[in-house]
């Protein structure tokens, strides 16, 4: 990726997919909404894979119908996997990302010059155990049977973890907590049976990047079946 500068980058992205979820999430805490645009496939993949319907509008930049077109517009007879979140770079017509962990990295550190942030999600300080924490979360809640015992016994753990802090790294909230919530939001009654980490999913709710990407229509049952705006407290922090 080229020196970001605004206007350059826009994201396509699903509200359907916790890992696009993940990219604006960290894009609406980077303070991006002014300097990389977004817009949304259709919840729906059919046989051509994902598409701009009337839901969510058509493209707004290349007035592609699918977003495979983004990919055959930059590598010619491109025959690979196409999925949200992609990066394009209107600079040089090309798709320059699909990875979201490093989309959603590269938002909270290298536009910190075009932007104003709300919070540092991935602050140097802490980037080491952020990704210590990746390497047992990833495997365990993220990519994790729900409901196998494996799985359950993760979720007690971060319960217990949460009993004592706010946020899974202290007062302030970061990656990590961006990276277990969009699991957590499509998770049904199972996730009451955790009262810690229940209350932190509903007060990570609470913050307007949370909230204003989740969209529980697109969860099947899961939002629909727990009060997610139900009272919450919770240790001190620092707010976002």
């Amino acid at each position: 990726m080229d020196d970001p500068q605004p206007g350059r980058y826009h994201l396509y992205a699903g509200w359907f997919c916790p890992w696009s979820q993940r990219v604006t999430i960290a894009h609406a805490l980077a303070g991006l909404r002014d300097v990389v645009t977004v817009s949304y496939v259709d919840n729906v993949r059919d046989g051509r894979g994902w598409a701009f319907r009337e839901r969510y509008g058509p493209d707004p930049v290349n007035g592609f119908t699918l977003l495979r077109q983004a990919y055959e517009a930059t590598e010619e007879d491109f025959d690979g996997h196409v999925s949200v979140p992609t990066l394009w770079d209107r600079g040089t017509a090309q798709v320059v990302s699909n990875d979201f962990k490093g989309i959603g990295i590269d938002f909270a550190t290298r536009f910190r010059h075009v932007a104003t942030p709300v919070i540092d999600t991935y602050p140097e300080a802490h980037r080491e155990e952020i990704e210590q924490l990746d390497a047992w979360l990833n495997p365990a809640v993220n990519r994790g049977a729900p409901g196998s015992t494996a799985f359950l016994d993760a979720l007690g753990t971060l319960d217990e973890r949460l009993a004592t802090r706010r946020y899974l790294l202290g007062p302030a909230i970061t990656e990590a907590d961006i990276r277990l919530y969009v699991t957590l939001v499509r998770l049904e009654l199972r996730l009451a049976d955790f009262p810690h980490l229940w209350d932190y999913a509903r007060d990570l709710y609470t913050v307007p990047a949370f909230r204003d990407t989740t969209d529980f229509t697109t969860y099947g049952q899961a939002g629909e079946l727990l009060d997610w705006d139900a009272p919450v407290d919770r240790p001190e922090g620092i707010p976002a």
